[in-house]
């Protein structure tokens, strides 16, 4: 007798479970029974259970033979799994009854799922057969119908993340084998509501997977994510697919924090960027260690795509900065951040461990990141071939800030082993102090120039000491502002402007906006009456005021700064090139006009004296420059002033005590030439005496050459006839020399982007758009500027625009990567005095209109379109919430960075589709789409 049959006879002849185990050990015992033996006793009860589901007999038949170990947990596991695709087995209960069963035996064996959910000596092509099995159950499970009878979705998944938690080495695949595993899992990612720690589970397994592929793995999951929306509309949830092997989201996400570094949500904040991230990491659904590998690898495809020149946004060095300098803290406050809500300081580590090891095998990616790094070395560097690659220097501060721990850091690079310290850190050890106090003594007001800019050269190669520098000079800012130490902030300022990396690297770790209120405050507000050395005073206040000049300049700062509570307004350095009437002026800007205008321009004039100074305070003074110039050009235009005078009066601007006024007298000069053309032929001599003269500090030069190019390049302005006086070519040829162009000063095409003309700066919308689908395309990291698009046109022309590209690039099958980009720019906080909150209006105003225009579509064109415009609804509103929970928990403030509470468009939002729902298909298919997605409904009640 077999012991099929034994089984069988047993349980029809109602011999219980003890005595059927005791016979059972009796024919193994007389027959021998070898290896086998386990997989019979187990197929034989599935096979009963298919004529008596969920028989309580047959449970216990199971229990006592797993108990005894007569039968083998993996392999009861494997015959069932196996067994539970067919049909004639698919009862709830039976199914659950079973899969609890294997879970219990499980979790009393005390053992690992290795050796108790699988055997030991399985092999992982074998593990992963048996995941796809797991994964079939779960289908099954979710197409049943539910009961409270059974929990089978629960004990299903339950039994699918152990199952997934042995697969440990995939290398052995081949592609066509790992290809259809990953299909396997994105379906199940896309069709079925999962629970968040199996999502998490699989979405690890989906990135292992995708990382082994390499980029057909993308091609895959798109084509197969376009035949399903196109087959069926309404079998997914409408939040999308939220794939693994993308950098589109992190890659908006970096770009968006480098981009607007000194905005309210860039890098430069501590808990607005950390809750821009944890509001990202919610909204995806991501695992920590998928989220992590995720950024890494955007955070390095951004340095891949930088430029070796240090000239834009998009600098190598600017990124290196950022990569290796900033993000190691920036994830190390994320994971405080995250501890308060669950995650332990070990689950980040592991987390970020898995992340590294995914990215090292990115050899591509850093290989050229490291190619782009030798392109940037200058034919002067002092670094040799053998400089650390990136991926070493980013470990390093890594496990600088504490977020590995160093046996993995060796593991990853041996040479670690060694003092991992950087050569300013080591000058600093030698010196018996921290690298702070090491920097701030080599930066004070002694210090030699040369060696302040070898020092600060040094700072700019070694990123991990950025943080540090911007620790001194905030420090020192903060004290000497309070003093009203002149001398010192002057030196401070000076070292600064000069030396433009240095304000990159401010603007990276710490809000460099706050430096300028405290400016603007002493700006405002000093005067010169109490003063011993009044000319001096205006001198180093001069400085100051050239600094933030610079700083609103370089990172196009215009709206008013709150600090504390307080707004400060940055007119008072951004309209300094107004000219004013003389009957606008109060009677003390009057007064000061008639004083330094008689000062400066009269013959008889004995010229500037401290009684002077002292009754003008500097914010006047500033004030009124620019139209002591235009006055100045009229007098000598009529003959009322001589030349000799006017040289004379020019000089005392080009001397330390008033050069700082320069920058709004060179842009007022240039104004009025665009107004007046061939009628002001001496403002553009004024200019070119200022401009090219070598007192002419570089700063302002610097601040001034891209208006002038954009002026010279005029056809008006290059039929100014040649003169003693005045050579456009010089004047070209000065402003190419200090914006680091090479170009021959008397060509006519300038291509700079800095001087594009208006046609195409409205143009720069549609161009930033087109831009960001064709890197996605190419897997890189988009880039959008909303901000500046925002600038060229209405907002809801941008919404507008931004569907249209949306809507082609989805026909042909990127409905995920234009999700995406929806997503980054309706719902990513920016700096609301810059730019309006883009959800509530494309919500409000521009989503009427394209209901409107979907229902006159044709069937075709009209599914996928609509399919579109839920999907960023959706998604947009999805991240929308989970950026304001984060705000409101990271920050610790209830603000509305998005306008509205999400929770207020969403109620609106469902209030208008009711109501347009009987005249419109459309706004009744979005309502039925979103009201069928329950975790869209979970999160937005209304619908």
């Amino acid at each position: 007798m077999s012991l099929a049959e034994l089984t069988r006879n047993s349980f029809q002849c109602g011999v219980s479970p003890q005595q059927w185990l005791g016979l059972c050990r009796l024919l193994v015992q007389q027959h021998h029974v070898g290896v086998d033996f386990s997989t019979a006793i187990s197929n034989t009860i599935l096979e009963l259970y298919r004529l008596y589901p969920a028989d309580p007999t047959l449970r216990e038949y199971l229990q006592l033979a797993l108990s005894d170990g007569l039968l083998s947990n993996a392999v009861f596991v494997s015959t069932f799994i196996r067994a539970a695709r067919d049909p004639e087995l698919q009862n709830g209960s039976t199914l659950d009854m079973l899969c609890r069963l294997a879970l219990n035996t499980h979790y009393t064996s005390g053992s690992s799922p290795a050796g108790s959910i699988i055997p030991l000596a399985d092999s992982q092509v074998s593990v992963l057969s048996k995941v796809q099995d797991a994964l079939a159950l779960l289908r099954i499970a979710h197409s049943l119908p539910p009961s409270n009878f059974h929990q089978l979705i629960i004990s299903a998944s339950e039994l699918a993340i152990l199952l997934l938690s042995c697969v440990t080495d995939m290398s052995q695949l081949t592609a066509a084998q790992a290809m259809i595993y990953l299909g396997d899992a994105n379906d199940v990612l896309q069709s079925l509501r999962l629970s968040q720690e199996l999502r998490q589970v699989l979405e690890g397994f989906v990135l292992s997977l995708s990382l082994l592929m390499g980029d057909d793995a993308k091609a895959v999951r798109d084509a197969q994510m376009l035949h399903a929306m196109q087959l069926t509309m309404g079998k997914n949830d409408v939040h999308g697919v939220n794939g693994e092997t993308d950098t589109v989201t992190c890659g908006l996400l970096l770009q968006s924090l480098v981009a607007c570094r000194t905005c309210d949500f860039g890098a430069g904040s501590d808990l607005e960027a950390v809750a821009v991230l944890t509001g990202t990491l919610r909204w995806t659904s991501w695992a920590p260690n998928v989220f992590c590998t995720q950024l890494l690898v955007a955070a390095l495809t951004c340095v891949a795509q930088s430029s070796a020149k240090d000239d834009h946004e998009s600098s190598f060095s600017l990124w290196k900065a950022f990569v290796v300098g900033r993000l190691p803290r920036l994830l190390f406050a994320l994971e405080k951040s995250l501890e308060a809500h669950g995650t332990t300081e070990a689950d980040w580590r592991a987390a970020m461990h898995a992340a590294l090891l995914s990215l090292s095998q990115r050899s591509d990616l850093l290989a050229q990141c490291d190619a782009v790094a030798r392109q940037g070395k200058g034919p002067d560097s002092s670094q040799d071939n053998n400089t650390s690659s990136l991926i070493r220097e980013f470990i390093q501060q890594l496990l600088a800030v504490g977020i590995i721990e160093y046996a993995f850091a060796v593991s990853m690079d041996p040479m670690m082993v060694n003092d991992p310290r950087t050569r300013l850190q080591s000058e600093a050890f030698d010196h018996g102090c921290s690298i702070e106090t090491y920097l701030d003594s080599k930066l004070t007001l002694d210090s030699d120039p040369e060696d302040t800019s070898l020092l600060l050269e040094k700072i700019r190669q070694e990123p991990g000491s950025h943080y540090y520098l911007a620790a001194v000079v905030q420090k020192r800012f903060t004290s000497h502002s309070t003093s009203l130490d002149l001398e010192h902030l002057s030196h401070l300022t000076r070292t600064l402007y000069h030396h433009d990396f240095a304000l990159d690297i401010l603007s990276l770790h710490l809000k460099i906006s706050n430096l300028i209120c405290n400016a603007l405050e002493i700006i405002s507000e000093y005067d010169c009456e109490t003063v011993g050395d009044p000319q001096t005073a205006v001198s180093h206040l001069g400085d100051i005021v050239l600094f933030a000049e610079m700083v609103l300049a370089k990172f196009r700062i215009s709206s008013p700064i709150i600090k504390d509570g307080k707004m400060y307004r940055t007119e008072l350095l951004r309209c300094t090139s107004r000219v004013y009437q003389l009957d606008e002026l109060s009677l003390e800007h009057k007064s000061a006009f008639a004083t330094w205008y008689k000062a400066i321009f009269d013959s008889n004039s004995e010229g500037i004296d401290d009684a002077l100074l002292r009754t003008t305070k500097p914010q006047i003074l500033l004030q009124i420059s620019a139209t002591l110039f235009s006055q100045a050009a009229l007098a000598r235009q009529e003959s009322r002033l001589d030349n000799d005078t006017l040289q004379t009066g020019m000089s005392y601007f080009l001397g330390p005590l008033l050069r700082w006024t320069l920058v709004g007298v060179i842009h007022a000069m240039l104004f009025e030439i665009g107004q007046r053309a061939l009628i002001a032929p001496l403002h553009l001599a004024i200019v070119q005496t200022i401009l090219c003269s070598p007192h002419c500090p570089i700063v302002v030069r610097r601040l001034c050459s891209p208006s002038c190019l954009r002026l010279l390049s005029s056809r008006r302005i290059q039929a100014f006839p040649q003169s003693p006086v005045l050579d456009i070519s010089v004047i070209r040829a000065t402003c190419f020399q200090t914006l680091g162009v090479n170009k021959d000063p008397s060509c006519k095409a300038l291509e700079d982007h800095q001087i594009s003309p208006a046609t195409r700066w409205m143009d720069f919308p549609k161009q930033e758009i087109h831009e960001a689908l064709a890197l996605a395309r190419r897997h890189k990291a988009p880039r959008i500027d909303v901000t500046r698009c925002l600038s060229a046109t209405s907002p809801s022309k941008f919404l507008n625009l931004l569907w249209s590209e949306l809507s082609v690039a989805s026909s042909l099958g990127e409905m995920e990567t234009c999700r995406r980009l929806a997503t980054f720019v309706l719902a990513m906080p920016r700096q609301l005095s810059s730019a309006p909150p883009l959800l509530p209006i494309f919500m409000y105003n521009v989503l009427p209109y394209l209901i409107t225009t979907i229902d006159q579509q044709q069937a075709t064109e009209k599914g996928m379109n609509t399919q579109l415009l839920v999907t960023i609804i959706s998604s947009a509103l999805t991240a929308a919430l989970h950026i304001e929970w984060a705000v409101q928990t990271v920050c610790e403030e209830q603000r509305f960075v998005l306008g509205q509470p999400s929770a207020a468009v969403a109620r609106r939002l469902a209030a208008d589709l009711r109501a347009q729902k009987r005249g419109s298909s459309t706004s009744a298919t979005i309502l039925q789409r979103l009201g069928s997605s329950p975790a869209f409904v979970t999160n937005f009640p209304v619908f």
